[in-house]
C-alpha cells in the first residue's frame, strides 16, 4: 500500500509538471506514465505491460531496446558520436554504401535525423536539379512539419499558419473505400482520375513543375494504398513534365510492406527516395537516396544542405546495425507471414462487427477503418475514440487517425519482431475492445 501510494504521488507530480511545463504540440496524451519498454511491449509506471501496435511512431520495427540495437549505442557512443559535418567517420560511409547498393539509380545517400529533414532536402535537392519550384502532392499526404515538407503536407495542420511555399500543388490520392471515379462495375478508376487531376495540375502551373512526392501508402491519410499500376503511370505523368518522382517511404521502407522499398512491388524507381522512422529503427536517422547523375548535377549547380547532425556516426552505426537484423532475421519475409496472420484475425473482426467497415494496406502496416454503419460508409469518430479507450484499458495501444476527413481509421503497424502469440493476444483485444464500446 505504501508503495502504491508512493506510485500515484509520484505520477500526480509528474501530471502537474506536465500541466505547468509540457507545451502541448498535438496528441490527446495519455494519462499513463510510460517507464521501459522491451520487446512489443512498453511498461507504464505500476508495470502494467502495452502491447504496441503502432511500433512507437510507426518508427520501431525491431520492437524495443531490441538488444542489437543496444549494444551499438553503448559501443558507439564511447568511441564517436558527432562531429563537424565536413568530416566523415566509416559508419557514415559503410552505411551510404549499403544503402546505395540495394537499387541501381539509388547510389548517392545523404544522411540526416528526420522525415521532415530528408523531405525537405528532397524538395530542396528537386527544385536545383529541375531549375523549377512548383510541387505537387496528395490531398491527403504527410510529409513533415517544416518549410517545404510542410507545403507539401495536406492531411493536416495548414490553416493558421500563414502562406505555404509557392507553387504547391494537390491532386486526389485514389481512395479504393471511397472513390471518386468508377468504372462500370463501381471499382475505383484511378486511371481516369490521375489524367483529371493532372489536368487541374497543369490548367495552374506556371510551367515550373519540379516534382511530385508521395508516399506509397498514405499513412495519416488512412492507410491508402496506392493501386498496382498507379506508380508506373505517375512516373509517366513526371516524366512528360520533366518532373522528378520523390518517393517518401519513411514508414514503408526497409521492410514493413514485405519488400526492403514498397516502390520494388511495381517496379518503378524513383528519382529520389527519401527514408527515416523505420531506418533507424527508433532512433533519429534518415536518408536522402538518388542517383549517380542527380547528385552530379547537383553538385555542379552548387547544392547545399547543411544540418547540425548530418553525417553523424552514432545514428549512422544504428542503421547499420539495423540492416544487419532485418537481413539476419530474414525480417523482410517475417512480415509478409505476420501479415496474413493479422490481415485474417482483422478481417474476421470485419465479419464479426457491423461497425469495421474496411481493413486495407500491405505487410505490417494495416488500416481498420470504423464506420457507422456498411451502407453509407460513414466514418464514427466516437466509437473509433471508445475503442482506441477500451483498447488501451486492456492494454493495447493502437494510433487511430482521427481526421474527419480522412475517416476513423486506425493504423496497425506493430515491428516486424511481433510473435505469433502477440499478434493473437492484440486481435482478441481488438475484439473485447469493440464489443465493449458497442455497449
Amino acid at each position: 500500500m505504501a508503495l502504491e501510494s508512493a506510485s500515484n504521488s509520484t505520477d500526480t507530480g509528474f501530471w502537474s509538471d506536465v500541466s505547468d511545463h509540457v507545451l502541448r504540440y498535438g496528441p490527446v496524451f495519455e494519462q499513463r506514465v510510460i517507464e521501459r519498454a522491451e520487446g512489443s511491449y512498453v511498461y507504464d509506471s505500476s508495470g502494467a505491460p502495452i502491447l504496441d501496435f503502432t511500433s512507437g511512431q510507426m518508427s520501431s520495427i525491431l520492437g524495443h531496446s531490441h538488444p542489437d540495437i543496444v549494444r551499438t549505442v553503448r559501443e558507439q557512443i564511447g568511441q564517436l558520436d558527432h562531429l563537424f559535418s565536413g568530416m566523415l567517420s566509416r559508419p557514415v560511409v559503410d552505411l551510404s554504401k549499403r544503402l546505395g547498393s540495394l537499387v541501381p539509380g539509388l547510389e548517392k545517400v545523404l544522411l540526416l535525423s528526420t522525415g521532415a529533414e530528408s523531405n525537405e532536402a528532397a524538395i530542396r535537392l528537386a527544385k536545383l536539379v529541375t531549375g523549377k519550384h512548383e510541387i505537387v502532392a496528395f490531398t491527403k499526404s504527410w510529409h513533415g512539419m517544416t518549410g517545404a515538407a510542410a507545403s507539401a503536407t495536406y492531411s493536416h495542420n495548414r490553416r493558421g499558419y500563414g502562406p505555404v511555399n509557392p507553387g504547391s500543388f494537390a491532386i486526389p490520392a485514389p481512395n479504393a473505400y471511397r472513390p471518386r471515379f468508377t468504372d462500370a462495375n463501381g471499382n475505383l478508376d484511378w486511371k481516369t482520375e490521375l489524367d483529371d487531376a493532372f489536368a487541374l495540375v497543369d490548367s495552374q502551373s506556371t510551367g515550373n513543375l519540379a516534382a511530385f512526392i508521395a508516399e506509397p501508402i498514405l499513412s495519416s491519410g488512412g492507410i491508402i494504398e496506392l493501386p498496382v499500376g498507379y506508380l508506373a503511370a505517375l512516373r509517366q505523368k513526371c516524366d512528360e513534365r520533366g518532373m522528378l518522382l520523390i518517393l517518401d517511404e519513411a514508414q514503408t521502407g526497409i521492410g514493413r510492406t514485405g519488400h526492403m522499398f514498397a516502390f520494388q512491388r511495381d517496379g518503378v524507381t524513383p528519382d529520389i527516395l527519401t527514408l527515416s522512422k523505420t531506418l533507424g529503427a527508433g532512433l533519429p536517422l534518415s536518408a536522402v537516396l538518388t542517383s549517380r547523375a542527380i547528385e552530379e548535377e547537383a553538385h555542379r549547380k552548387g547544392f547545399v544542405f547543411l544540418t547540425t547532425h548530418v553525417s553523424d556516426p552514432l545514428p549512422a552505426a544504428v542503421g547499420l546495425a539495423v540492416m544487419d537484423v532485418v537481413e539476419r532475421d530474414g525480417l523482410i519475409g517475417r512480415a509478409v507471414s505476420a501479415s496474413q496472420r493479422l490481415q485474417a484475425g482483422l478481417e474476421g473482426l470485419k465479419q464479426r462487427f457491423e461497425s469495421v467497415g474496411d481493413v486495407r494496406g500491405r505487410g505490417l502496416l494495416l488500416g481498420l477503418e470504423i464506420v457507422t454503419d456498411r451502407a453509407s460508409r460513414q466514418p464514427d469518430l466516437a466509437m473509433a475514440d471508445r475503442i482506441g479507450a477500451e483498447a488501451m484499458a486492456r492494454g493495447l495501444s493502437m494510433n487511430i487517425v482521427k481526421l474527419p476527413a480522412m475517416g476513423a481509421v486506425f493504423r496497425i503497424a506493430p515491428p516486424l519482431t511481433i510473435s505469433d502469440d502477440e499478434i493473437d493476444q492484440g486481435l482478441g483485444i481488438m475484439a473485447s475492445a469493440i464489443e465493449a464500446a458497442r455497449a
